[in-house]
């Protein structure tokens, strides 16, 4: 058994940045700062480690977790608008080839496709739901699990331990992302990498990051499947 967790911004969908929008959008209602996380570098981190931030840049102290919850639930109110806008400008994109590749996984048997994502869980169902692909991935580690990257990932692989009946060995667990942050993150928790250049990191920076498996895209299927000892 295989376990294969993706992350989403720039990895599984470019959404037009519309959860930093959404967030900017949250920090303004609540507290009168615009732009309040436009310098602050979002890709890679968890939720919670971004609305902490977007909240100290707009007040100057850190929150209380009742302030971040508070924080979460107004970029929820606003997230699905930057979404559809994304849609409507065309902004909305797939990476090339993931398409084709989610649906060859998906009839695999010995194949379990989870999300490791940062996002928060229902901010990251609605970013996936107008690409269809929430269908592929009935569980994850999300931000809402914990505030670093390695922790909801291992959250993740314990959830796929419990829907396959059997324990699943480190080497077997793939964390798929598109910046430097994913694979180190992947590689604390213990799991194999795969470095995908699809999103907001530059090339060379993740070549240096060193994952177990690079590619610029999800082109090349024969070799993707190779990777995940498919045949």
């Amino acid at each position: 058994m295989k376990v294969l967790l993706f992350d989403i911004d720039g990895t599984l969908v470019r959404a037009g940045g519309a959860g930093r929008k959404a967030l900017n959008r949250a920090a303004f209602e609540l507290y009168g700062k615009k732009d309040a996380c436009s310098e602050l570098s979002l890709a890679g981190h968890t939720d919670l480690w971004n609305f902490r931030e977007a909240y100290v840049a707009a007040n100057g102290a850190r929150p209380t977790a009742d302030q971040l919850e508070r924080l979460h639930r107004e970029y929820l109110r606003h997230l699905p608008y930057y979404v559809r806008r994304a849609i409507r400008n065309g902004t909305y994109i797939y990476p090339a080839g993931i398409k084709t590749l989610l649906k060859r996984l998906s009839r695999e048997k010995e194949l379990l496709l989870g999300l490791g994502t940062g996002n928060m869980e229902r901010g990251a169902r609605i970013k996936l739901e107008p690409s269809g692909f929430n269908a592929y991935f009935l569980f994850g580690g999300f931000g809402s699990d914990a505030f670093h990257r390695p922790s909801l990932l291992k959250k993740a692989a314990r959830r796929a331990q419990k829907l396959a009946g059997r324990r699943i060995a480190p080497d077997d667990v793939f964390v798929i992302g598109d910046t430097p942050l994913d694979v180190a993150a992947g590689r604390k928790a213990g799991f194999k990498t795969v470095g995908v250049g699809t999103g907001f990191s530059d090339w060379k920076s993740l070549v240096k990051s060193r994952p177990d498996h690079l590619a610029r895209d999800f082109r090349g299927i024969s070799q993707w499947l190779k990777w995940f000892g498919i045949r």
